[in-house]
């Protein structure tokens, strides 16, 4: 790169994290990126496992690019890890990535620029792969300008939480991040987006999201449901949706989630991914 664009990874692990796809995502957002990070702060949620343990140390370790290790000594939910590892972060510019996914080489190159330029958060598409055989699924998009995912946001999440670089003096005027389970980056982004924050996401897929039969167990049941019943009165009072429109989506919501883990995974792509 013609500039020297200095920047942090942000990525959080905990014990239902793999050891082998913990050190292919950390890969991936490092020592395989085009612009690699000026560092990584990596957020260790509670114990964990030996084997991912021993994963964590081996990435510590490596000389590529500069590890922070914070270890938490309880786990204390995915926003709450963020926060920290937000404090930590040297940089105003910073790249989430997480503990199963995988970067594509020229993701920072392509997205850092434009936060370093002014835009206080950029997203882009994300491609699923198969946990199992690593096949490559569909595409899920998200809407490119400011003013289109503002629309978007009425009815979905605009961003691909696993794919997003942002400007942390514009989550933290936000905020930061607020414990909401399954929607801590829903409403982060919602609040950033109403506080004025400019966005934008890119047409391409830089990041392969994996997925799987327990991707969808974890989209079901009460836990998300009461989530999402948070989350859409809190869109109404942010004044991001209307009174019909908040009613549509906790309907909407209310079926997904109580569904059997097979309906839910054939509903997935025209309900939530693709809208």
């Amino acid at each position: 790169m013609s500039r020297d664009l200095q920047f942090s990874v942000l990525l959080p692990v905990y014990a239902g994290d793999r050891a082998d796809h913990f050190l292919r995502a950390f890969d991936s957002a490092t020592v395989e990126q085009e612009l690699r990070p000026s560092e990584v702060i990596l957020v260790q949620d509670g114990p964990v496992p030996g084997a991912l343990a021993e994963a964590i140390r081996s990435a510590t370790a490596q000389r590529h690019v500069p590890v922070l290790h914070h270890e938490l000594p309880t786990n204390v939910r995915l926003a709450a890890a963020l926060q920290a590892g937000l404090q930590r972060c040297s940089y105003d510019v910073i790249a989430r990535a997480d503990a199963d996914d995988i970067s594509v080489p020229s993701r920072f190159a392509v997205q850092v620029p434009l936060v370093a330029d002014g835009l206080d958060l950029v997203g882009s598409a994300m491609q699923e792969f198969d946990s199992e055989d690593g096949s490559l699924g569909p595409i899920r998009p998200r809407p490119e300008s400011t003013a289109a995912i503002l629309r978007y946001a009425s009815f979905h999440n605009p961003f691909n939480h696993p794919t997003v670089v942002f400007r942390r003096s514009a989550v933290m005027a936000a905020g930061g991040y607020e414990d909401l389970p399954f929607m801590e980056d829903y409403w982060l982004f919602a609040r950033m987006l109403a506080a004025g924050a400019t966005a934008r996401n890119v047409r391409e897929a830089l990041v392969r999201y994996r997925t799987g039969d327990e991707l969808f167990a974890r989209r079901g049941g009460w836990q998300p449901l009461r989530s999402d019943w948070v989350l859409q009165r809190r869109l109404r009072r942010l004044g991001l949706t209307s009174r019909a429109q908040m009613v549509r989506n906790i309907a909407q919501r209310t079926g997904y989630r109580l569904v059997p883990d097979a309906i839910r995974r054939w509903a997935y792509p025209a309900l939530i991914a693709r809208h």
